[in-house]
């Protein structure tokens, strides 16, 4: 992500303390910056504004404030910068489980902010890539599974060995241009209804 087309938005109830922010990704380059004060309702506004980075300031959050700030990372999925005065370990476990990209305490400095996205960014890159990996490693193994099935259906009724009924599944997806998985669900289908 370039920071010519970035759109950031910047949250944060304190203007001076924004102003900070603003300064910083003003000299880094970033000119599609939005601002909100208020943080009623985030989650909706959120998705209005749509934006590539979050960078979010709590001077001294409360428990409350805290928990609003873990539900906007968790359901906006972006990349999301915190900003903090003060942490205790347990929060901070928190706000990294719960999806912040980068979780800056007592570290709100002009200087420091472009390199604090980049961060964000790439953390958040980072783990979107892990959890697709897992996403798509569930989906793997679960497509083995039903093809493990639909063989040992095959196995059963048709005295077929092992490799004979994968050989079979494979040829049938081929003549029919489908993948193993949907022909090994049609084989499970038509079982379940008796065909």
């Amino acid at each position: 992500m370039s920071a010519v087309g970035l759109k950031i938005l910047v949250i944060d109830e304190s203007d001076e303390r924004a102003q900070v922010l603003l300064a910083g990704l003003e000299d880094a380059g970033y000119h599609h910056v939005q601002y909100l004060r208020d943080m009623s309702d985030l989650v909706p506004r959120i998705a209005a504004i749509d934006p590539d980075v979050i960078l979010i300031d709590l001077e001294n959050p409360n428990r409350d404030t805290i928990e609003q700030m873990f539900r906007v990372s968790r359901e906006v999925k972006r990349p999301i910068a915190m900003f903090v005065d003060e942490s205790d370990p347990e929060t901070t476990k928190s706000a990294i489980r719960a999806g912040v990209s980068a979780y800056i305490i007592d570290g709100l400095r002009r200087d420091r902010i472009q390199p604090v996205v980049d961060v964000a960014i790439s953390r958040f890159e980072s783990y979107r890539e892990l959890e697709q990996r897992a996403t798509d490693a569930e989906l793997q193994l679960a497509e083995r599974k039903t093809i493990e099935r639909a063989k040992a259906l095959l196995m059963e009724k048709r005295a077929m060995t092992e490799p004979d009924a994968y050989e079979a599944i494979r040829h049938m997806a081929r003549a029919k241009g489908k993948r193993m998985v949907e022909v090994a669900e049609s084989l499970l289908t038509a079982q379940a209804l008796g065909i």
